[in-house]
């Protein structure tokens, strides 16, 4: 017999061997209680479907769609039954799932005779989907050797998944069928389609709009956000992986073992910068043309976006322009300490708005628009107060004022500043690629290991308290800084095409040391099977310009 612990409520029962997670949480459900239907499990910190059977003594903590790993599991069974719909309905014809956007998730469908998707075909598409889920078809995995699921793959024409899995040095991989359906997911899927209550289908752009439920009511769909400049910021990311012929891990590794890394790393850094010198370009000709010339450039983005690095490079371009740029950040105008607000388990809340002097931001800005000369502060880290230092700005005729943080975009800080003399700029870790055609990477996930990699780096924290402290970092990002990324004139990527090919090489060594036994083990296990898809480059050949020399290490800029 063996001894299972559910985590949910400690306490430890008798199971014969070789029973599923499914047939323990009937066992156990009357005690635990979840209020949202359980879609996955964590065994031993590490993530399972309900269908996984256990065969040794086990801790076992059971969740729902609030939890991110349940989250994940309950969106790929979905984008799952979405495959099924339109193979069953359009044979030959691609879906393409590549980014969250909306809230929901983005996906590309081109029919056999490249003919554009109408609103009856998305009609036909959700009733075969809603079909899928009331018949509760079951989702069956299998574990084979890599070269039978390549034949397998290879016979259906999934060159994505032959290239993927040709490149993965795995002795063994799993594929999962739905009906006569086959395809690849790197995680675990719900046991039955039944489990998908709820979800949703629209036309958006010249594709579909995947819906799936709200992460803390999973009861309820996520509420749409119409976002059309971050679409346009994935088109553009489409093009630049079209000029460098890679869209998934698959063509990223191909490339690698032919040699063209150093030649992957020259194009994307040549890209980014192309595109820096377009948006100064723009400054500079609003600067000059227009009535109420531009004279403040705000620049913001999410946690580990780059946007540091960014700024730096940003003034390079401006001064090419013969602009002369001027810069402060908005953490340099911390209330003091004493005076931060405090979040519900009374930790200091840095990013709530309440934690800028807003009002005196506001008054040096338009101190500074009249041409008067203004001291700003510098906020000391270390003593947690804002200090005066002498250093004293005030706009000249060439002048330009950079302002970069978290919350620049805020309309708080800029209310009395016109804003047609107001430039905005949101930077985002946009993923440039795929896993393959049904297995985006998301954009948190190449924060989150940029961040470990700086953090232990830096010797700030471990990877442990790095994974600990991220969901706070998301929620607040939700709250503070995503809300006004759409009211931004551009939008910028800071992911390269090669970049976690880069990055295993700092990941793998760093994650590795999370200890099995603590919940973050959890997400550094499920990091480090992902990351072990891309074939690891060095990052010598990056520039010290390189936006990831914020992370790696080895900038030239001074930070």
């Amino acid at each position: 017999m063996l001894q299972i612990r559910c985590k949910n409520i400690n306490v430890t029962k008798s199971f014969s061997e070789g029973v599923s997670l499914l047939d323990v949480y009937q066992v156990f459900a009357d005690e635990i209680k979840l209020p949202f239907p359980v879609v996955a499990a964590k065994v031993n910190n590490t993530a399972q479907g309900l269908k996984f059977r256990l065969f040794q003594n086990r801790d076992v903590e059971f969740v729902d769609a609030r939890e991110g790993v349940g989250f994940n599991v309950y969106v790929r069974s979905l984008c799952f039954v979405l495959y099924k719909a339109v193979s069953d309905l359009f044979p030959a014809s691609k879906l393409f799932i590549e980014h969250s956007l909306s809230r929901g998730y983005y996906c590309n469908f081109k029919k056999k005779g490249g003919e554009g998707l109408t609103t009856e075909d998305v009609e036909r598409i959700k009733q075969r989907m809603a079909e899928i889920i009331n018949l509760d078809m079951p989702f069956r995995r299998t574990e084979a050797t890599t070269e039978e699921a390549i034949r397998v793959f290879k016979e259906r024409g999934f060159s994505d998944k032959v290239k993927l899995l040709e490149t993965s040095g795995q002795i063994y991989s799993d594929y999962y069928t739905l009906g006569n359906t086959v395809d690849y997911y790197y995680g675990p899927l719900v046991p039955s389609a039944g489990y998908l209550k709820v979800w949703g289908l629209e036309l958006i752009y010249d594709g579909l709009l995947l819906r799936v439920p709200d992460i803390h009511n999973p009861l309820q769909l996520a509420e749409k956000r119409d976002m059309p400049r971050t679409f346009e910021m994935f088109a553009e990311k489409v093009k630049w992986d079209i000029i460098m012929r890679l869209s998934n891990a698959g063509d990223v590794n191909k490339a690698i073992l032919k040699g063209y890394a150093s030649e992957l790393i020259q194009v994307s850094e040549a890209l980014q910068e192309k595109k820096i010198v377009q948006i100064a370009e723009e400054i500079d000709r609003r600067f000059r043309e227009e009535e109420r010339k531009v004279r403040i450039v705000l620049i913001t983005g999410p946690s580990s976006s780059g946007k540091t690095t960014f700024t730096k490079r940003l003034s390079i371009q401006l001064l090419a322009c013969g602009l002369r740029p001027i810069s402060f950040s908005t953490d340099d105008y911390f209330v003091n300490r004493v005076d931060t607000p405090l979040l519900p388990n009374g930790q200091y809340d840095f990013d709530n708005i309440k934690a800028v002097d807003c009002e005196l931001l506001e008054e040096h800005l338009e101190r500074l628009m009249k041409g008067e000369r203004v001291e700003v502060p510098e906020f000391n880290f270390v003593t947690g107060k804002r200090e005066y230092n002498g250093k004293k700005l005030k706009l000249q005729g060439d002048n330009v004022l950079i302002i970069e943080g978290i919350h620049a975009l805020n309309p708080l800080l800029t209310k009395n500043i016109p804003q047609e003399m107001c430039f905005k700029i949101f930077v985002s870790a946009l993923t440039s690629v795929s896993l393959d055609d049904h297995n985006w990477i998301p954009t948190r996930d190449n924060r989150l290991l940029r961040r470990i990699i700086r953090d232990y780096n830096k010797g700030a924290f471990n990877a442990c308290e790095t994974i600990r402290v991220w969901p706070n970092v998301c929620e607040a990002e939700e709250k503070w800084i995503l809300p006004f990324q759409e009211t931004a004139d551009v939008m910028f990527n800071s992911a390269l095409n090669i970049e976690f090919a880069v990055l295993r090489n700092n990941a793998e060594v760093i994650l590795s040391t999370v200890p099995k036994n603590v919940p973050e083990y959890t997400e550094a296990h499920r990091l480090l099977k992902f990351i072990h898809y891309f074939l690891p480059v060095s990052d010598k050949e990056i520039p010290p310009t390189s936006i990831m020399r914020e992370f790696v290490g080895g900038s030239s800029f001074k930070y």
